[in-house]
């Protein structure tokens, strides 16, 4: 009998936030050498040989400021305190960030941008720091752009660290409607965190969706979605699609890795296009936490890489919506 994510309620400590910065289970292996570049795009390669190099060589402390002056991809030794790995949906950011953390020797931590700021949000800004401090490398994935207060926050935490030693490794998800479709616009951000300026080494990435590369299809739809879950020992859950939604507006994202936490596959019926921009953006969040945990998804309705309105994809959002696209068709077709 299906369970049903609307009643789940997880409850998270900040030690459990603390003890969740690793990467997530399908980058548990993930290395430099199993990467696999697409001889298409050299900058794949490039990249890849640049942030083993970083992670590799430990570089005179320099007084520097934070994101700014765009760096060439070669395979050159960085000098900076950190790297920004810029670059489209699909093309290997985390991959090359769990890398980054697997392959460094000291203390790290691994997560994403919320996951951040939801620490900061338990634990107060000064008990992170002192949390985090003597950390040696620090991966921060999904970088946000598109809320100033929290982004003021990172940017001060990743000061105060990195002038004690810490380096950090982040991949982009800026909002191209407003710097640039995949791309990192080093001018809008610095009006954005101020004072600011050179910390980080960018990175720029190009490629197709490896998702995508060998076929393009949509997500796949059902008729019958309790027909279709995975049976015997597997945990699944069933619900309304609106439901789900509206069960997102009372957990907060950093909640949604428990969320899904033991799931083997989620059903979900009468999918339906969104309506409310607020509501996209926690599905967005919600899809990239299935997606970390490899989560099947079995759905009925309209087809989930079809639910954001062309309103929406016009929007600063872009993105999101499509990286999130990408990842259901991903997961609607796991075992097609």
């Amino acid at each position: 009998m299906p369970q049903h994510l609307v009643d789940r309620d997880p409850q998270v400590s900040p030690q459990q936030m603390a003890a969740a910065l690793v990467p997530p289970p399908q980058f548990t292996d993930a290395s430099f050498d199993s990467y696999r570049p697409d001889a298409d795009y050299p900058s794949q390669a490039d990249v890849r040989d640049a942030v083993a190099a970083f992670v590799a060589t430990r570089p005179e402390p320099a007084k520097r400021g934070l994101f700014g002056r765009r760096r060439s991809s070669s395979p050159e030794t960085p000098t900076t305190s950190g790297v920004y790995l810029d670059g489209g949906f699909g093309v290997g950011k985390t991959h090359l960030l769990a890398a980054a953390y697997h392959a460094e020797p000291g203390r790290k931590t691994f997560g994403t941008f919320i996951e951040y700021t939801a620490l900061v949000g338990a634990l107060g800004f000064q008990g992170t720091v002192d949390l985090l401090r003597g950390t040696s490398l620090v991966c921060i994935d999904e970088f946000e752009l598109d809320d100033p207060g929290d982004t003021m926050v990172m940017t001060r935490l990743i000061r105060e660290l990195s002038d004690s030693g810490t380096r950090f490794a982040a991949t982009s998800n800026t909002p191209p409607g407003a710097l640039g479709e995949g791309r990192f616009a080093a001018q809008d951000f610095l009006r954005e965190i101020q004072a600011m300026s050179d910390r980080f080494d960018t990175m720029r990435i190009d490629g197709l969706d490896f998702r995508r590369r060998a076929v393009d299809e949509s997500a796949r739809v059902v008729s019958d979605v309790a027909a279709e879950l995975p049976g015997g020992s597997a945990q699944v859950t069933q619900d309304d699609f609106r439901s789900v939604v509206a069960h997102l507006a009372s957990v907060h994202p950093s909640k949604y890795v428990a969320l899904v936490d033991g799931l083997d596959a989620v059903g979900l019926t009468d999918v339906a296009e969104f309506r409310d921009q607020t509501d996209a953006l926690r599905w967005v969040a919600l899809v990239d936490r299935l997606y970390d945990a490899q989560v099947r998804i079995v759905a009925s309705g309209t087809p989930l890489d079809a639910v954001y309105p062309e309103s929406m994809l016009d929007g600063g959002y872009r993105k999101k919506y499509l990286r999130a696209a990408s990842r259901v068709v991903a997961l609607t077709r796991a075992l097609d």
